[in-house]
């Protein structure tokens, strides 16, 4: 008898993808998030990388949307200084991906399931709407 693969709906954290989060702010413009690697005792894993994360938020028509993008930089001064340039593409990108997303469901068309029912013979002609 032939046995299924095993499908789970088990939430479980990775106990070899772990990061010390660590936040940093100006309180005007946004934070940093530096994620130091850690193993699963919580000591600094040397063979990954820190990942520096920035974040930041615009207010829209319908409440602030919020920006995060990853900052590539070596030290948390190097994150700082590459904030801005950073944040501004990611605004960008999300402004141009949001206003497609408004022309994609301006000019949908909808289609009513099952699609249009046939017109009966001799139903068609005069210009005259019937309804059944």
């Amino acid at each position: 008898m032939a046995t299924k693969p095993e499908t789970t709906n088990e939430i479980k954290v990775d106990p070899k993808s772990l990061y010390l989060e660590e936040i940093y702010t100006d309180r005007r413009v946004g934070t940093i998030r530096r994620l130091t690697p850690v193993n699963k005792d919580g000591v600094r894993d040397q063979a990954r990388a820190v990942l520096y994360v920035g974040e930041t938020q615009v207010l829209t028509p319908a409440g602030a949307l919020p920006i995060a993008f990853e900052i590539g930089a070596g030290s948390l001064e190097e994150a700082a200084e590459k904030f801005g340039p950073l944040a501004k593409e990611a605004i960008e990108k999300t402004v141009k991906e949001l206003q497609e997303l408004r022309r994609q469901a301006a000019s949908s068309i909808v289609i009513p399931q099952g699609g249009i029912p046939p017109i009966p013979p001799g139903a068609a002609g005069g210009g005259k709407i019937q309804m059944p």
